[in-house]
């Protein structure tokens, strides 16, 4: 059976990345990532939708990006935005941005998939209803199949890992539809960039997935700390 790295932070999109690598006959690895984040609750998402999905492996590797810092996700000094208006959040590039982080992320996918002689690495990222993020544009990826062909011994031997990216050119409500259709347990999955029991609601990542579960006609199956007309 082909063997395929999926990238899950237990955030909706890359939950339903998985579902698709599933459906389209992979073994998986799932592969997620403590790296100092506020909203580390996702790793217990991350967890129960591996499980889920009967992933075949489930590594959480632990990176301390806070040594770094310089995102609103790794340093508890800068403020996560609120109550943005979605029309505008990919005008410019927010606070939550973590430098890098797709960069680092997929470097460390692609040396596990090397090891395991993996066929591809699946990332959840989108280009449409985002946060302007310049790592989760399509000509990013591109440049990044590139780095695997050109920098592996499997892409320099003519197998080359492939990146795959499903969702890149999805709405949020077209992503649950799909996932609908796969059977993802969004009520198991977290995308809020806070880290209480509650999903704050407010924030970017909340504000997406409650437009995307709206539009695409069914009501999010977890909790809100604010009231949300369904």
């Amino acid at each position: 059976m082909k063997k395929a790295v999926v990238l899950l932070s237990g955030g909706l999109d890359s939950s339903t990345c998985m579902a698709i690598a599933k459906h389209e006959g992979y073994e998986l690895y799932a592969l997620s990532f403590d790296y100092g984040q506020r909203h580390k609750k996702e790793m217990e998402s991350a967890k129960e939708i591996a499980r889920y999905f009967g992933a075949k492996e489930h590594k959480i590797m632990k990176i301390d990006l806070r040594q770094i810092g310089g995102s609103a996700l790794t340093d508890d000094s800068i403020p996560v935005p609120e109550n943005r208006d979605e029309e505008h959040m990919a005008d410019e590039i927010p606070p939550t941005y973590v430098p890098a982080r797709n960069t680092i992320l997929l470097s460390f996918a692609l040396a596990y998939a090397e090891v395991i002689d993996a066929d591809a690495i699946y990332i959840g990222a989108n280009a449409l209803d985002y946060s302007g993020y310049p790592d989760c544009r399509p000509e990013y990826y591109k440049a990044f199949e590139k780095v695997a062909r050109l920098g592996t011994k499997r892409g320099v031997e003519g197998k080359p890992i492939e990146i795959k990216y499903p969702l890149i050119n999805m709405t949020k409500a077209e992503i649950i539809k799909t996932g609908m259709k796969l059977g993802v347990p969004y009520e198991l999955t977290w995308s809020c960039y806070k880290g209480g029991e509650k999903a704050c609601g407010v924030c970017d990542s909340c504000k997406l997935r409650i437009k995307g579960f709206k539009e695409a006609g069914y009501r999010d199956p977890i909790e809100y700390e604010v009231d949300v007309d369904w």
